[in-house]
């Protein structure tokens, strides 16, 4: 089964590194300063969705000796370090660009092959949004668009917005340039330069501090939360829960450390409940060597039966959240 989120960022890799290309060409011809800021904006959704797809690579590495938890946070490391390019390279050369335009009088020449460059683009991005959509919704909860943003996997999400940006950014640039031809301003031509770069700044500020999030050490859902939480109260071995925190390690990959205070006297009804006390008192009464060797037994027999409750409250969890692939019950 494919890695979460693998499906959108190859799509996305194919179709930007195709349109780059096509638009950098069209700049080259043309010398819009639109067409500029849509190639750059190609070019950095190229080089960060590569590392998307290393983060991808990364996060399935079996744990080890040095990461006993595993690899899962490189996904959100290298998601992190595009959104950066995104902000800086993106984002930071094209509203620079922009600017120098809007200083710089220069004359755009609006052709057939610079409208043909942009619309090819803007079917382009527009089907590598909807596969990075269509993964989205399939593989995240929630009811609506909002909801599976907020919890969807970061990747996917990165290049649900990388891609939506894409599409209203050629829209952007086929505006200013219909403005540029109709006024004959290179103006508007700069002006769409400067709002796709900003645009790519805002896209590219939401998606550091969601992956921050995850890096941090982001707690779990807290309906799941809260429902593994009764699972591990409900158990008449468990008195009270004294500490309870949770960390998303991975898309769908849970880690939760409780530390709980035993039900002494559920303990101690189990270790009994197969002796006949009245039987054993009525034996070793009169005989304090055998009545020492009962009472190790029984206390030998703690630990075992403190044992078997844990992974008994384990199995209960894991089976109604498979998610939780670490769960570490600690007693008081």
């Amino acid at each position: 089964m494919a890695v979460t989120g693998t499906t959108s960022v190859t799509y996305a890799l194919i179709g930007n590194t195709f349109i780059a290309l096509l638009k950098l060409f069209g700049y080259f011809v043309s010398g819009s300063a639109s067409l500029f800021g849509e190639a750059i904006h190609s070019i950095a959704d190229t080089l960060n969705q590569s590392l998307l797809l290393l983060g991808l690579k990364r996060s399935v590495k079996k744990a080890d000796k040095s990461y006993a938890y595993g690899y899962g946070s490189e996904r959100f490391l290298w998601a992190l370090i595009s959104a950066c390019g995104i902000f800086f390279l993106g984002a930071g050369v094209t509203v620079y660009h922009g600017i120098d335009a809007l200083r710089a009088s220069h004359e755009i020449i609006v052709s057939p092959l610079m409208v043909g460059i942009l619309l090819t683009s803007l079917c382009v991005e527009g089907y590598t949004l909807y596969k990075a959509y269509s993964e989205l919704t399939r593989r995240t909860p929630g009811d609506t668009l909002a909801e599976k943003l907020k919890a969807g996997d970061p990747v996917t999400v990165a290049v649900v917005y990388e891609d939506a940006a894409a599409v209203t950014g050629v829209m952007i640039a086929l505006i200013a340039l219909g403005l540029a031809s109709l006024t004959h301003s290179a103006y508007y031509d700069a002006a769409g330069s400067i709002l796709i770069g900003i645009l790519l700044g805002v896209i590219a500020i939401y998606l550091i501090a969601k992956n921050r999030e995850f890096l941090l050490g982001k707690t779990i859902p807290e309906d799941i939360s809260k429902d593994i939480k009764g699972i591990i109260a409900s158990s008449p071995y468990v008195e009270k829960i004294l500490d309870y925190k949770t960390e998303v390690l991975d898309i769908n990959k849970y880690h939760i450390k409780c530390e709980v205070e035993f039900n002494g006297a559920a303990l101690v009804g189990e270790m009994l409940a197969h002796d006949d006390l009245r039987e054993e008192y009525d034996n070793l009464k009169d005989d304090y060597e055998e009545f020492k060797k009962f009472v190790v037994y029984q206390t030998n027999r703690a630990p075992r039966l403190i044992g078997r409750a844990i992974d008994a409250i384990e199995r209960s969890v894991i089976e109604k959240h498979p998610q939780v692939k670490h769960l570490d019950i600690e007693l008081n």
